[in-house]
């Protein structure tokens, strides 16, 4: 049996996607998390085969549950169910070491056979994303990348400098670059496009 924990903050979804897998004989649905937090909690206790996670979830997103389940060195392998047909997800989902990205739009058939594919050790990504991924390097770097977050969600400097615990000034010099970096002309802008690449 292929041992799946799925993270999803989206109840039905959750639910759905449970019952779809276990309709294949060979998978079964060990945990369901609608957090990322839960999920990783899941994913240390139980060690299942494979983890399907959506990328926006509340307390951890699904690229960060992908980097600390690679960081706390579990054998569990990683799908990414993501709504984001966006090249810039896929990069950093690679890049936080998931081993699938899959459109949450694709034919029911491709999720378990996904999840049969990554757990025997291969990689499934959609072709044309890949392609994409890598024509266009996310320019910003981790902090800006936070910092423009929060600013794109209308939080004031010195809010930003309260969460990161960074001095203001720090924040807006991490805004600024990112503005630059991105041709925009606001920080508003700025997340608007980080956001459409995906790089948010």
């Amino acid at each position: 049996m292929i041992r799946v924990v799925i993270a999803e903050d989206q109840a039905m979804v959750l639910g759905a996607l449970a019952a779809l897998l276990e309709m294949d004989g060979d998978i079964e649905v060990t945990g369901r998390a609608q957090d990322g937090e839960a999920a990783l909690a899941l994913c240390i206790d139980q060690k299942p085969d494979v983890l399907l996670t959506d990328i926006e979830m509340p307390k951890m997103t699904g690229l960060e549950l992908a980097a600390a389940v690679r960081r706390q060195a579990l054998p569990t392998r990683v799908i990414i169910l993501t709504t984001f047909a966006r090249a810039g997800y896929l990069r950093r989902a690679l890049e936080a070491g998931a081993n699938g990205y899959l459109l949450k739009d694709s034919p029911a058939e491709q999720l378990a056979n996904a999840v049969r594919r990554v757990r025997e050790g291969g990689r499934v990504v959609d072709p044309l994303l890949a392609s994409e991924a890598w024509s266009e390097p996310d320019p910003l770097t981790d902090r800006e990348r936070q910092a423009l977050r929060m600013a794109g969600d209308g939080r004031t400097n010195a809010d930003i400098a309260s969460a990161l615990r960074l001095s203001e000034g720090t924040v807006r010099n991490y805004l600024s670059e990112a503005i630059t970096k991105l041709g925009a002309t606001n920080r508003v802008e700025a997340a608007r496009i980080a956001r459409e690449k995906g790089w948010l």
